[in-house]
Parts: structure tokens; sequence; C-alpha cells
């Protein structure tokens, strides 16, 4: 019975939540397009911010894959040095995909807002064909957003199993501060580079939606 209570007590809480994270966006749209700036607009913003964010996320792995490749050729170093670099690499390469995921989530946040607000004022028109003409550039519209932010979140995907493989081999390193570590590594450095560059490959594809959306928001 407690536990049944516990979970109806986290299950409000997290309704609570939501409500409130609604309330929020809603008052803060509210409040930009009292000053001029629209849904569309923050949109445009965020999709610029989501691309910037791949591309730093792209320059990071890559760092992080030269850092490791110098790791792994040396064959006489400071393990304690050589871990901290890698750890730091891979510390900056998470929070980089981090921030990727945050601002995908923005993305989606506006978008809705903005797709519910246009859908609804399609009832105010009058004349059907202009009704009909804005519901077919809403539909439109969506089916552009649809496949740019697919193309993110493929690109999302991409940079966990590259975390997973950088992170165990920093835990090894870790864990086994001696040559026989760095001699092992260097097997993991082919797998590594083959996920990153398709990390990146994936990006670039996100990154050039991104624009393109872009532009024709614009």
């Amino acid at each position: 019975m407690k536990l049944l209570c516990k979970d109806v007590l986290f299950f409000c809480s997290c309704v609570c939540m939501l409500f409130a994270l609604t309330a929020c966006s809603s008052t803060y749209y509210g409040a930009m397009e009292k000053v001029g700036v629209h849904k569309r607009d923050i949109l445009v913003d965020r999709v610029e911010d989501g691309r910037d964010s791949q591309q730093q996320a792209q320059k990071q792995f890559q760092s992080a894959l030269q850092q490791f490749d110098s790791v792994v050729k040396l064959e006489e170093t400071d393990l304690k040095k050589a871990y901290d670099k890698l750890n730091k690499e891979y510390e900056k390469s998470k929070k980089a995909a981090d921030d990727v995921s945050i601002r995908i989530g923005k993305i989606e946040s506006v978008a809705n807002a903005l797709f519910k607000e246009w859908k609804s004022e399609l009832k105010q028109y009058e004349s059907k064909e202009l009704r009909r003409s804005s519901e077919e550039q809403l539909e439109n519209t969506k089916t552009r957003y649809n496949e740019m932010l697919a193309t993110m979140k493929a690109a999302e995907q991409t940079m966990e199993p590259v975390l997973k493989i950088f992170h165990d081999n920093v835990l090894f390193l870790k864990h086994n501060l001696n040559a026989q570590a760095i001699g092992s590594l260097q097997s993991e450095f082919t797998n590594l580079e083959g996920q990153i560059g398709e990390l990146i490959q994936s990006m670039n594809v996100a990154i050039e939606s991104s624009n393109k959306f872009i532009a024709d928001l614009k």
C-alpha cells in the first residue's frame, strides 16, 4: 500500500511539473508576441541554435578522437596525464551531446506550439479558399519540419554509441594505468574512429536539413 501511495504521489508530481512547464512556455510565448517576436521567429532562432550546437558537437568529437589517437600512439608517457586529457575530452563530448539534445527539445516545444496555434486559427477564416490555402501551407511546413527533425534526431542518436565506447576506454585506462592499457586501447581506436566518422556524416545531413528549413521559413 505504501509503495502504491508513493507511485501515485510520483505520478501526480510529474503531472504537476508537466502542467507547470506547459504554462511557463505559454506565458513565455505570449510575452514574446507582445513585443513582436512570434513563435515562427522563435522557431527559426532555436533551429539555428540546434544547428550550431551540432556543429560544436562535431568539432568536439573530432577533438576527442585526435586526443584519443595521440594517447594510443605514445610508447612512453605519463599515463596519469594521458588519462586526465582523455577524460576531459570525454566530459566535453558528453556535454556537447547533452546540449544537442536540449536544443532539439526546445525546437520541438516551440514548433508544437506554433502548429497548434496555426491549426486553431484556421477556423477564423471566412474565405474557404484562403483557409484551404493556409491549411496546405501548414501541412507543407509540418512535412519539411518533420523531415528536418528526423535528421537532427538521427544525428543525435549516433552520439550515444560513440560516448559509450569512449567512456569504456576512459574507464579502462583509469583502472589500468600501465603500458598494457595503452596497448589494448589501440584496437579500440579503429572502432571509435569509424563511429565518429558516421556521427559527423549524420550531423552534416542534419545541419544541411536545418539550413534548408531556416531558409524556407525566412
